[in-house]
C-alpha cells in the first residue's frame, strides 16, 4: 500500500492511502487523521477524512507547504507502526425495507435503471446471486458495517460492510442519476451503503428508508442538540428491519423528540477482526443486546 501526496494549490494537501477502499486503508487514513488532529499544528484550519484517504487545508502565512508535507509524512511512520484498534460506538439503525416511498420514486425512474422490469432489490438480488430480495436484505443486515466517510451531502454517511472480501455486496449506481430521491433512504452503490440524509437527486439503488433523522441543520432533535451530523467516521452501524407499525411508532416518537438512538461502546481490533471476522461480528452485534 502506497501513500500518495499531493498538493491542492496552496492550502492543500490531499493524502492517498489506495486507489481502492480497503480496511486497511480506512485505519490508515482515519488513524493518521485523527494524528494530525492531535498534533495541532500551527496552521492547520481543517482535516477532512475521506474512504481511504483524508485532506488537509492549512494557512500558507503560517506553515509552508513543504514543512506541512514533512509533517504529515513523519506522522505517517508513526501511524503504521502503532496498534490497528480503534475505540469507537455501535448504533442500531432501523430500516423498513421495501417501504413505499423508495419504491414509488424507484418506479418513476426505470428508464434510468439496468432493470427497467424489476424494482432495485430485485435487480440487487440478482447480480449478487440471491434467489429473491429477501435474501439480499438478510446479507444487509446480517453483518456491520463501518462509517468510513461522511459527507458529499452534508451528514450523509458512507458504510463499509465487515465481511471478508469476496463476500461483499457490489451494486452499481443507476445508469443515470434521479432527480428525486426521499429523504432518509437507504441506498447502495458500488461497495459502499448510504443514508441518504436530505431529500434530492441521486443515483444509489433504493432499498428501504429509515425514520431515524442523522442531519438537522436547526439541532431541534434531542440526540442532535450538539452537533447537527449523527455520524462520524469510526462508527460501527447495525441495521435492523422494521415492518410499517415499527416505522410509525418511531416517527411520532421523533416528532415529540422522545426518542433515543440505540447506541454503545465498542473497541474494534483490526487484526483481531483478520483472525475472526464471524466472531467478532457477533461480539460487536450482541454489545447492542439485552436491553
Amino acid at each position: 500500500m502506497k501513500t500518495r501526496y499531493s498538493f491542492g494549490g496552496d492550502e492543500h494537501i490531499f493524502v492517498e492511502m489506495d486507489e481502492e477502499m480497503s480496511l486497511d486503508a480506512f485505519f490508515k487514513a482515519l488513524t493518521m487523521s485523527n494524528a494530525v488532529k492531535a498534533a495541532k499544528i500551527a496552521g492547520v484550519t481543517e482535516v477532512c477524512p475521506a474512504n481511504a484517504s483524508f485532506q488537509v487545508k492549512f494557512d500558507p502565512d503560517i506553515i509552508a507547504p513543504d514543512e506541512m508535507m514533512a509533517k504529515l509524512k513523519a506522522l505517517e511512520s508513526a501511524a503504521e507502526a502503532g496498534p490497528k484498534r480503534l475505540d469507537t460506538r455501535i448504533i442500531e439503525i432501523p430500516v423498513y425495507y421495501q417501504d413505499p416511498w423508495t419504491h414509488e420514486t424507484l418506479m418513476r425512474f426505470r428508464e434510468r435503471h439496468q432493470d427497467p422490469s424489476g424494482t432495485d432489490l430485485d435487480y440487487a438480488a440478482r447480480i449478487n446471486g440471491f434467489d429473491d430480495a429477501a435474501g439480499f436484505i438478510r446479507a444487509h443486515h446480517s453483518a456491520p458495517w463501518f462509517v468510513s466517510m461522511v459527507g458529499f451531502v452534508a451528514g450523509l454517511p458512507f458504510l463499509y460492510q465487515l465481511v471478508e472480501r469476496d463476500r461483499q455486496l457490489q451494486v452499481p449506481k443507476y445508469l443515470r442519476p434521479r432527480t428525486d430521491t426521499p429523504k432518509l433512504t437507504v441506498g447502495y452503490g458500488g461497495c459502499f451503503s448510504c443514508i441518504y440524509s436530505v431529500r434530492g437527486a441521486g443515483g444509489y439503488q433504493m432499498f428501504g428508508i429509515t425514520p431515524m433523522p442523522i442531519y438537522d441543520p436547526e439541532q431541534s432533535i434531542s440526540y442532535l442538540q450538539d452537533f447537527m451530523v449523527f455520524f462520524r467516521p469510526g462508527d460501527i452501524v447495525k441495521w435492523k428491519p422494521i415492518d410499517r407499525a415499527e416505522y410509525d411508532a418511531i416517527t411520532a416518537q421523533v416528532a415529540a423528540n422522545t426518542y433515543v438512538p440505540r447506541i454503545r461502546p465498542v473497541s474494534f481490533d483490526l487484526d483481531a477482526f483478520k483472525a475472526d471476522i464471524d466472531g467478532t461480528n457477533a461480539r460487536l452485534m450482541e454489545a447492542l443486546d439485552g436491553d
